[in-house]
């Protein structure tokens, strides 16, 4: 069992930036590849970016590239996810993730799920 705690996100205003963080504990964090998922009021869940068990192999969401960066500290248990250039289109409840591969990115492919928290971003 892995247990996923997301910390900080919040409110930014439009071209500013955020960073979420996610601890896990349980078993052992570098097992895993770990991803971020975003949940906007009234739409699916969807993939945000995912980042390889050791290493740092890394996939984005097209909406994303280029402006979000996902990183991991495995001496920490946490992964990361700078966001920069916010956009009122990235507002949603963000989630972190635990699974076997960072390829994958559907929602039915990760095992272990944080609670989610907030980012709001204002025009």
């Amino acid at each position: 069992q892995v247990h996923l705690v997301e910390f900080e996100g919040g409110l930014a205003q439009a071209g500013g930036s955020l960073r979420v963080s996610c601890v896990a504990s349980g078993r052992t964090f570098s097992n895993y590849a770990m991803a971020w998922f975003r949940q906007a009021p009234g739409k699916e869940r969807e993939f945000v970016a995912s980042i390889i068990w050791r290493g740092s192999l890394t996939s984005y969401a097209d909406s994303v590239k280029g402006r979000f960066t996902i990183s991991r500290d495995n001496a920490k248990n946490t992964v990361y996810l700078q966001m920069n250039s916010l956009i009122p289109e990235d507002t949603a409840v963000y989630y972190c993730a635990a699974g076997d591969s960072y390829a994958n990115r559907r929602v039915t492919e990760y095992t272990y799920w944080g609670q989610g928290t907030q980012v709001t971003v204002s025009s």
